[in-house]
């Protein structure tokens, strides 16, 4: 069906969509006093030297992977944060990445650093990582590459939408991450990148730690909508694509006070195709569902959390599609931590047991300590 043939479907459904808010105002974390010095690259890069740094206390970035740097269009919000602005012929438009570097990266060079990728939810930004400050560590590297109000981390099926080009699969997976290592001291094996997200970037997180094992190692899905076979995270897909904001802020319970909608009105089928079961035309939904467990028994070996609170709308289905992906890695003998934290008391103060940062930043500060000593421990 066509987006105008399901607009009233989606605007029904939309209600329940399992879509992260807009960046909430959180406090960013303290300022580190420690000063990075320019980083020599290593592997392909597409020009013959370094580009310019727009600031001598972050490290130097070259152009490379399919990613070009926009010159004099870096954010430096301190020397141990800052977001650059990379074009690509895999995405319409500029696009940000976020990068968090420990205290210590300038002051010890000898030494490299895991990695942790952050997915940001629908109608969200790289800046959302500043409501999650236990995100910005001094164990490892934290990267939060533009996901898009509502990319999906998902290649498009549809290329000629008004979003335009829409691979961002193919721009997180095989561009940004060796532009990182070429860029970055890191540590290149799967045991010490991790990739986590919430709520849309639960589904991300989940998907890329399955479609590339040989590239993560540890994942975490927050609230996230990582069941396909509940029709609930195909209405929130297309809740999405037809910019259903009005339910969203009806249902949100965010408290972020910004409700900036999913861009513009797209094909309901512009993701993932059909989510119909009629001559498999659902096949991609299929071919990407996280809960599959074709698809779970690849995350054999692979450290796996799940995070999901039961309190409002929208969580009693994350709590819903948890369960379901918790019950059959089980089956598949893979292990795995699940923390349901019901209405959020046995968790923090601030979490009501909702879909909002109140709930997702205790988490992070829950999760990624048990992280960097899973980095540690894979010496």
């Amino acid at each position: 069906m066509t987006s105008l043939r399901l607009a009233t479907l989606g605007a029904a459904l939309a209600i329940t969509a399992l879509t992260g808010a807009g960046a909430a105002h959180a406090a960013a974390p303290a300022v580190p006093s420690a000063v990075p010095v320019p980083v020599p690259v290593s592997g392909p890069v597409s020009s013959p030297s370094p580009s310019p740094s727009p600031s001598p206390s972050i490290p130097v970035f070259s152009n490379g992977y399919g990613l070009t740097l926009v010159p004099g269009d870096t954010e430096v919000h301190s020397p141990t944060d800052f977001t650059l602005t990379v074009t690509t012929k895999q995405l319409s438009g500029k696009h940000r990445i976020r990068i968090l570097l420990p205290t210590a990266y300038g002051t010890d060079p000898a030494r490299r650093w895991p990695v942790t990728y952050f997915l940001h939810g629908g109608s969200g930004n790289v800046n959302d990582v500043e409501a999650a400050p236990a995100l910005h560590s001094d164990s490892m590297i934290t990267v939060v590459p533009d996901g898009g109000l509502k990319g999906w981390y998902a290649d498009w099926l549809m290329q000629n939408t008004a979003e335009g080009a829409a691979n961002w699969e193919t721009f997180h997976l095989t561009q940004v991450v060796p532009f990182i290592d070429a860029n970055l001291r890191t540590r290149g094996d799967r045991a010490h990148r991790a990739v986590v997200g919430l709520s849309m970037g639960g589904f991300g997180s989940l998907h890329y730690a399955e479609a590339r094992p040989d590239l993560f190692g540890h994942v975490a899905a927050l609230l996230g909508g990582i069941d396909f076979g509940m029709w609930q995270v195909p209405a929130a897909v297309l809740g999405t694509e037809l910019n259903v904001t009005g339910a969203w802020c009806a249902s949100s319970s965010s408290g972020s006070g910004q409700c900036t909608g999913f861009g513009p009105v797209v094909d309901s089928d512009a993701v993932f195709g059909s989510p119909y079961p009629v001559f498999d035309a659902d096949r991609v939904w299929k071919a990407v569902d996280p809960a599959a467990p074709d698809n779970l028994a690849k995350l054999a070996g692979t450290g796996v959390t799940l995070y999901t609170g039961d309190n409002d709308l929208i969580d009693v289905h994350t709590a819903a599609a948890s369960n379901t992906v918790k019950a059959r890695l089980d089956q598949l003998g893979i292990p795995s931590r699940y923390v349901n934290y019901g209405n959020g008391a046995s968790l923090a103060p601030s979490c009501d047991g909702g879909h909002n940062y109140g709930c997702w930043a205790p988490a992070f500060a829950d999760y990624v300590p048990r992280l960097e000593a899973a980095f540690a421990a894979a010496r």
